[in-house]
């Protein structure tokens, strides 16, 4: 036995109007088309639905025991597809986007503030973390997308990562405290004998900071480790050392100096990740789009650019 939707559609249609050509009306096709339909479900469910007598249509004890199934079959087809289109549509749905702290400070709330101004149905979920952090979580399925620092050797195999910036890092500072070289740059080898508050372990930034003062022929002194973002810059505020950073997250902070690094400085490549091979949710397709856009408009937090 092999029922159709559009079949028990007719059907119900039928049996509320008690009338096949104000049925096929109702539905917008032709009336013979309609009962053939009819006839056809008939046949496949082995019993008469409706009786015709003189005109006048009622229904069977098999079309009296259908109906309300029926009716609960094309209600349920109708919410799907109306759910469907909903998320099609961006009427409804969700999103869920992951960034390292410095561009959830700077970048992230303007892509997100165009985004809402696009799709305000939305529901936008952000999940801040190091890249290390974030790069599991899409492995995991709990993230869409993520706005990660791109590896040096490479993303993971099983990402796809696609370039999107350059940020500079600066060494911050106390704001009225000593400059810390007499030139407008710093050679990071003058702070051999400074100390520096550094980040907790599996931090971009740490491995980066390490890696430069190794290469300078010296190892760091440090007055406190183990922070986040947030903290690290209050460590700095609070005088207990230096820390090298991002120079957008600076913007803010007006308590903090910003000291450039000599060439060839310091630079790290902003990434956005997701899943090798998944098809992007309607909702996380339409941010990418968005964020792609606000990187292409210039709007950039500064010693930031479009790669």
């Amino acid at each position: 036995m092999r029922v159709q939707l559009q079949q028990l559609r007719y059907f119900v249609e039928v049996a509320e109007t008690r009338h096949f050509t104000h049925a096929a009306d109702n539905l917008g096709v032709a009336q013979p088309t309609l009962s053939k339909q009819i006839h056809t479900l008939e046949a496949s469910l082995g019993a008469p639905l409706f009786e015709r007598i003189r005109g006048d249509v009622s229904l069977t004890v098999a079309g009296i025991a259908l109906l309300p199934l029926a009716r609960r079959m094309v209600a349920d087809a109708d919410a799907a597809r109306d759910a469907v289109q909903d998320i099609v549509g961006l009427r409804r749905g969700e999103v869920r986007l992951g960034a390292t702290p410095s561009l959830c400070s700077s970048l992230v709330p303007a892509v997100l503030r165009a985004f809402r101004e696009y799709h305000p149905a939305i529901q936008l979920y952000v999940n801040e973390g190091s890249s290390q952090d974030l790069i599991a979580e899409l492995l995991a399925h709990t993230l869409d997308l993520a706005l990660i620092v791109h590896p040096e050797h490479g993303a993971d195999a099983n990402l796809e990562a696609t370039e999107l910036l350059r940020e500079s890092l600066v060494v911050a500072s106390v704001a009225d405290g000593p400059p810390l070289t007499v030139g407008r740059q710093l050679d990071l080898v003058e702070l051999r004998h400074t100390p520096m508050v550094m980040f907790r372990a599996g931090y971009d930034i740490r491995d980066v900071t390490l890696q430069a003062c190794e290469r300078a022929g010296f190892t760091p002194k440090f007055a406190v480790e183990g922070g986040e973002m947030d903290a690290v810059l209050a460590f700095v505020e609070a005088g207990l050392g230096v820390a090298l950073v991002p120079s957008m997250v600076l913007v803010n902070r007006p308590l903090l100096r910003a000291t450039p690094l000599a060439p060839p400085g310091m630079r790290r490549t902003i990434a956005l990740a997701q899943r090798r091979g998944a098809v992007l949710p309607h909702a996380a397709s339409a941010l990418r789009e968005v964020l792609l856009e606000h990187i292409a408009s210039g709007q950039l937090p500064l010693g930031v650019r479009a790669l």
